[in-house]
């Protein structure tokens, strides 16, 4: 039975990935921040779709936020990751970019990562 239900949950995370993707593309002058949420990870990229390059990629995962998130809560975790990504496109030139939530809903680790972002000075 559960199984089932994760497929839905699956299957409707994709139908509102799709819709957010037709209207949200990322340029030089305002990359598309992308994120996906796996359920002990977090993971964002800051994107130029025209010229179909990375410009900017940060995770849970990455060595340099490592001891920085250790022991902390997974929204904790998000918002410290937002300010990392932001200090990071700061260094690049990077002020504004489009949010893609990739589906997910924003609240909780989303919404944390996202406030983490503005606080180190991206603008939405």
């Amino acid at each position: 039975m559960e199984i089932r239900i994760s497929k839905k949950r699956g299957l409707a995370r994709s139908k509102r990935k799709v819709r957010i993707r037709k209207r949200i593309s990322g340029t030089a002058q305002r990359p598309r921040l992308a994120i996906f949420r796996s359920h002990k990870h977090f993971f964002a990229q800051v994107i130029d779709d025209v010229a179909g390059h990375t410009l900017v990629a940060a995770s849970t995962l990455t060595p340099g936020i490592q001891e920085a998130i250790a022991g902390k809560k997974k929204s904790e975790k998000a918002a410290i990751l937002g300010e990392f990504l932001g200090g990071q496109c700061k260094e690049k030139g990077i002020k504004s970019v489009v949010f893609d939530r990739g589906g997910f809903k924003f609240h909780g680790r989303v919404k944390a990562f996202a406030d983490g972002a503005r606080k180190a000075g991206l603008e939405f």
